[in-house]
């Protein structure tokens, strides 16, 4: 049987690890009692790298849903910039911190990557959820290029002067409202150039269809299928075929509210169904552009895949459901890798 290896699309650590204090987080992430992630558990379950988002949570009240459909939260205002700003270099600088010890390695690029992952550390791509840090003249786009950010999703479901994204809504689809703003469609543009990944994750049906115009690989790195629960956050038939057709990628996010197809949030029967939203966007988008993008530590789990630890049951229950060896390790790591050498050398 071939070694494990996992490579995740999208997780929040550095969210909570910043929300702990900066001081000490190099040692939380290596052992910690607390969230989803940190170096032991990954071992243990096979993860070898993935996108670490840098988030900057709502100001002032906003509680999540308690996910009883039907249900339809009002979203937060937009986030001043100089907040945002603020709080996304704070966990940007923890990343480089783990860098610096060691626990990690930020990976500007695929060679980098496989680096990494040959030399048995971690590899980490510098994702932003939502740019409400990034100025209208993108002038903090380039500096956090040169940093390392290879990843970027415009909008983290409330709006920024870069476009609009979808509520949390159930039963819903993401057809709401309008799309990316004349500066969205310059972000866009700049981050084609400069080969940085737009993440559509949380965008609108419009927002999606104008990063499609723009001729980049259509990617949702922590998205579902629609046709298995019919929440605002997941994805059509259609967009899931559009992102096997530009060469893209979609990652399986394990967030209980957006697998189960009730749209509750209930642990209970969660990796069943995660192998029903897997077949259905390999149908779709094809076995090439299929992986996992977690939501670990940003998103309530299902039972049996409690954290990272318990990455390992999700591939048997892939094999279980007759995915073949071959399959599960395009899924598991060989897809989101090969996307990665594309579209950053």
């Amino acid at each position: 049987m071939r070694e494990l290896k996992i490579f995740d699309g999208h997780n929040d650590v550095l969210l909570r690890l910043w929300k702990g204090g900066a001081e000490g987080a190099a040692e939380r992430f290596k052992s910690s009692d607390a969230g989803h992630i940190d170096l032991a558990r990954a071992r243990t379950g096979g993860f070898r790298g993935g996108f670490f988002a840098m988030f900057a949570p709502p100001q002032g009240a906003f509680t999540m849903p308690r996910f009883e459909p039907p249900y339809d939260v009002p979203l937060p205002e937009k986030l001043d910039h100089g907040a945002a700003l603020e709080m996304i270099t704070a966990q940007a600088g923890i990343l480089c911190a783990l860098d610096r010890a060691g626990v990690l390695r930020l990976c500007r690029n695929g060679a980098e990557v496989e680096g990494a992952i040959a030399d048995d550390v971690i590899a980490a791509i510098l994702h932003l959820e939502g740019a409400e840090a990034i100025d209208p003249d993108l002038a903090v786009l380039e500096m956090f290029y040169a940093l390392g950010l290879r990843s970027l999703g415009p909008v983290w479901s409330r709006p920024t002067i870069f476009g609009h994204g979808v509520p949390f809504r159930f039963p819903s689809d993401a057809d709401i409202g309008p799309g990316l703003t004349e500066a969205g469609k310059r972000l866009v543009a700049r981050c084609r150039a400069l080969g940085i990944i737009v993440d559509t994750s949380h965008l609108n049906l419009k927002g999606f269809e104008d990063v499609a115009d723009q001729g980049v690989a259509l990617v949702a790195t922590h998205s579902n299928a629609h046709a298995i629960s019919p929440g605002a956050r997941n994805l059509s038939d259609a967009q899931l075929r559009a992102i096997g057709q530009t060469g893209g990628m979609v990652g399986l996010n394990f967030g209980t509210m957006f697998l189960q197809e009730d749209g509750r949030a209930k642990p209970e029967g969660g990796l069943e169904v995660a192998m029903r939203h897997l077949s259905h966007m390999i149908d779709l988008a094809g076995e090439d552009h299929v992986g996992f993008g977690s939501d670990f530590d940003g998103a309530p789990m299902p039972e049996g895949l409690e954290d990272v630890a318990a990455l390992p049951n999700l591939v048997e229950a892939m094999r279980q459901h007759q995915f073949g060896e071959a399959l599960i390790v395009k899924i598991t790591h060989e897809n989101w890798r090969r996307f990665l050498g594309r579209a950053l050398g």
